[in-house]
């Protein structure tokens, strides 16, 4: 099934000194590859987004956000869905951020901070607390950890984009490479390449980060560690403990409190577009 791409508006204002954007992106839509004269932070409240820039491409979840620095050229799009938050930022107020794209840590802060930037963007500020919270936004931006374990996701018309698309929809997928070379049309030894000139890695290393990236995706959506085991096709919910711990160096359950240190952020489903000022992806 073939992406849809998603028409980006004109007229876009700078940011004073943040714009926020709210968007829910349909599953299998993308914006066209393009470039702002500010930054931009790249974030779903829910759901998975696909960030390529400069040569990399990442799959993020809720619990990661992908810094853009100004003029960096990137293409942001969805798989199954996702409610899209964009944060755009005046050169001056992301002094001393990042100078290349860098995917980071959302603390559940930062995460309400974005939902209420979301929520009060447009009103009169009279007391000056969106002036606050843009303050308090900044400075959690500041304090945010790079990761640089993120999923990497192939560019859009890569020949491994049917590969991952497939192992992301049934991470317990039986077909080794040789498997996926017959399928499309390359040999194991030139998929292999492939892989590993387009996802950094091996196909075996991409698969086990894949399942961790879906481990925190369904525990996220409610599943309990017994059936997101059962789900991701580890055979004991002890094999799936283990190879979480190894990763991410605590157990699933302590992950997940966690998270969940931080009450629920409340959310609405939103119109297709809605920010303070003009809109892009």
């Amino acid at each position: 099934m073939a992406w849809e791409t998603l028409q980006a508006p004109s007229g876009l204002a700078t940011p004073q000194p943040i714009t926020v954007r709210a968007q829910a992106i349909p599953a299998r839509h993308s914006f066209p590859e393009h470039a702002h004269g500010w930054h931009q932070m790249v974030y779903a409240i829910s759901g998975v987004l696909t960030v390529a820039s400069e040569g990399h491409s990442f799959a993020i979840s809720p619990e990661q956000a992908v810094w853009l620095p100004t003029g960096v050229r990137h293409r942001v799009g969805s798989l199954l869905g996702a409610e899209f938050r964009s944060l755009w930022i005046a050169d001056e107020a992301g002094r001393g951020l990042p100078a290349a794209p860098t995917v980071f840590a959302v603390t559940p802060l930062l995460k309400a901070l974005i939902v209420e930037a979301a929520e009060i963007a447009g009103a009169e500020d009279r007391d000056g607390y969106a002036g606050r919270v843009t303050d308090l936004i900044i400075d959690q931006l500041r304090r945010a950890q790079p990761l640089p374990g993120a999923l990497a996701w192939p560019r859009a018309g890569s020949s491994l984009m049917a590969l991952c698309e497939a192992l992301y929809a049934d991470p317990t997928d039986p077909r080794g490479p040789r498997m996926w070379g017959a399928e499309l049309g390359m040999s194991e030894r030139t998929l292999a390449r492939r892989v590993e000139a387009e996802l950094g890695m091996s196909l075996r290393s991409w698969r086990r980060r894949l399942r961790l990236f879906k481990a925190i995706e369904l525990m996220g959506g409610g599943l309990d560690v017994t059936r997101t085991a059962l789900e991701l096709g580890y055979g004991s919910t002890s094999a799936f403990v283990y190879a979480f711990r190894t990763e991410m160096g605590c157990s699933p359950q302590a992950y997940m409190r966690g998270r969940s240190a931080f009450s629920s952020v409340p959310l609405r489903r939103e119109a297709p577009a809605r920010q303070a000022g003009a809109q892009s992806a």
